[in-house]
């Protein structure tokens, strides 16, 4: 069996799958943490939706990218990648406290392009700290 595993092609295959599967999970919490409801807005044209989640898609996989390259074992990398995941979620929740002034999912619903730009911002440069983090 450690052969199976040990072919390249199927290793690509894993973290693939694995990870597709993580970040449709991921993106379900996220939906379940927003007001709004991600793919109904994006359907409607919605950029400051778009950006946001385009940003914490790009955030979950920039994650494993770092988890896949430093860890040999597929429940090692997705127990990091987890990992990571809390963490950009505790970012996000910490974003939307340094911002009492205005409600961010409020201003994401009501398409405030500028702090959906922000909030992809802070999800990608979250991801790569994260990421270098997790050795």
């Amino acid at each position: 069996m450690n052969a199976f595993w040990e072919n390249e092609m199927i290793r690509i295959a894993a973290n693939f799958s694995v990870v597709i599967l993580c970040l449709v999970l991921f993106l379900a919490i996220f939906e379940l943490v927003t007001k709004y409801k991600n793919w109904e807005e994006i359907k409607k044209g919605n950029m400051a939706v778009a950006m946001a989640t385009g940003g914490k898609i790009f955030g979950i996989a920039n994650i494993f990218r770092y988890s896949i390259d430093h860890h040999d074992s597929l429940l090692t990398m997705i127990g990091w990648g987890v990992y990571g995941f809390v963490l950009l979620l505790i970012g996000y929740f910490i974003y939307e406290f340094l911002t009492p002034k205005f409600n961010i999912d409020d201003e994401i619903a009501n398409d405030n392009r500028a702090v959906g730009f922000i909030s992809m911002v802070i999800s990608i440069g979250l991801s790569f700290v994260i990421g270098a983090s997790i050795r």
